[in-house]
């Protein structure tokens, strides 16, 4: 399947949820709206024409200085059998700052989905175990947030030597 043809397979199933996509030197991205459901990513994954059977990575970015959809959750897969990669892009707002999880459909967006949360501070609907991955439960906020105040003092984990 050539590349263009990887988003125009996508829209003609989705069309209603495509916000934008572009083909950039065989780089396919497409933006679709928050409330896709699971049901988008499954027919990502068992398309035959699509295949992305691969999570490669799941972050997200904070564009601080946007005041709608502040966030974007983005997703990259590969297919195996088809050679073929493809970014997915959610927007999510400060307001409602919460994306479903893909965790029932691949096991590895479990790590991610909590890396994002604790970095981000953005929730997955539906996440099996949505905790802390790298900080400590007590540590409060999430440092990769755009306005996290560098100099912010956290709580201590046990006494000083």
């Amino acid at each position: 399947m050539s590349d263009n043809k990887i988003i125009e397979r996508i829209k003609s199933q989705y069309g209603s949820l495509i916000i934008d996509s572009h083909d950039f030197r065989g780089d396919q991205t497409v933006t679709v709206k928050k409330d896709c459901t699971i049901e988008f990513f499954k027919f990502l994954r068992d398309d035959s024409e699509l295949d992305f059977n691969f999570l490669m990575d799941l972050t997200a970015v904070d564009y601080a200085s946007k005041k709608d959809d502040r966030f974007e959750v983005v997703y990259h897969f590969y297919s195996l059998k088809h050679n073929h990669r493809l970014r997915i892009k959610i927007p999510v707002s400060i307001d409602d700052c919460i994306a479903d999880s893909i965790t029932p459909l691949w096991k590895t967006a479990n790590w991610y989905e909590r890396e994002i949360w604790d970095m981000y501070g953005i929730k997955f609907r539906g996440h099996p175990n949505l905790r802390r991955i790298l900080l400590y439960e007590e540590f409060k906020g999430h440092p990769l947030r755009k306005d996290y105040p560098i100099n912010k003092r956290q709580p201590l984990i046990g006494p000083l030597n």
